[in-house]
C-alpha cells in the first residue's frame, strides 16, 4: 500500500530506541541508520508541533509465562544506562516517554491516554524490532482505531527476513508504509 496521507493530529511513536537495544546488531538496517532516520522524523515533528513518543522497555521485559524460545533471564537487569533514550532522540522536554514491560507499547501502559487527550488519529511508527515491538504496537494501533503509518526504513530486525514479512506481509493489513523521505514530504505538504 502506498503513503496517501498523513492526518493533521500526528504522532510520532519510537520504539525501544535506548543504548542497550542499539548494541544490537540489526538487519537490513543497522541501529545507527534506524536512530539517524528516526531523529529526522523526530525533529521535523517538533519543528511543527507535533507530538514525539519514545518508548522505552523496562530492564527486565516480557510477559510471565512458558515460551519455546529462549529470552534470556528475566532476573537479570541492564547494565548501568542500558535502559535510557538514545542520545540522539534524548532531552527534549516535549517528548512523552513511554515505559513498557511487554513487546507492543499500548498493553500496560498510558500510550493511548497520552495520544487521545492530544486528540490523535495517526501514529507513525520507528524503531527496534521490526516483528516485535514494531509490528506488535502496528497491530494494537490499529485495533485502538488509530491510522498506522509505518516508516519502513527506520525500523530494523534481528533478522532479515523477520523484518521483510512484517513488511511485505503483516504491515499492509494494519495500515500505510512509506520511507523516511516519503513521510517526510508528505508531513511537509500537509503542515
Amino acid at each position: 500500500m502506498a503513503l496517501t496521507t498523513l492526518d493533521e493530529k500526528t504522532a510520532l511513536v519510537a520504539l525501544d530506541l535506548i543504548n542497550a537495544v542499539a548494541a544490537i546488531p540489526t538487519q537490513p538496517y543497522t541501529a545507527a541508520e534506524v536512530i539517524t532516520r528516526t531523529a529526522e522524523l523526530a525533529a521535523e515533528f517538533r519543528t511543527h508541533g507535533a507530538p514525539v513518543v519514545l518508548v522505552r522497555v523496562d530492564a527486565n521485559p516480557g510477559a510471565p509465562g512458558r515460551t519455546e524460545a529462549a529470552t534470556g533471564s528475566r532476573s537479570r537487569a541492564m547494565p548501568e544506562g542500558a535502559g535510557l533514550i538514545v542520545d540522539a532522540l534524548a532531552g527534549h522536554p516535549e517528548d512523552i516517554v513511554v515505559l513498557k514491560r511487554n513487546w507492543g507499547a499500548f498493553h500496560g501502559t498510558d500510550l493511548d491516554l497520552h495520544l487521545r487527550r492530544r486528540g490523535i488519529t495517526q501514529v507513525v511508527l520507528t524503531g527496534i524490532a521490526t516483528s516485535i515491538a514494531v509490528e506488535s504496537t502496528a497491530r494494537a494501533a490499529h485495533e485502538h482505531g488509530y491510522n498506522v503509518t509505518l516508516a519502513t526504513d527506520a525500523m530494523s530486525d534481528l533478522d532479515s527476513a523477520a523484518h521483510q514479512h512484517s513488511v511485505e506481509r503483516v504491515f499492509p493489513r494494519l495500515g500505510e508504509s512509506g520511507t523516511t523521505a516519503e513521510i517526510l514530504e508528505l508531513f511537509a505538504k500537509t503542515r
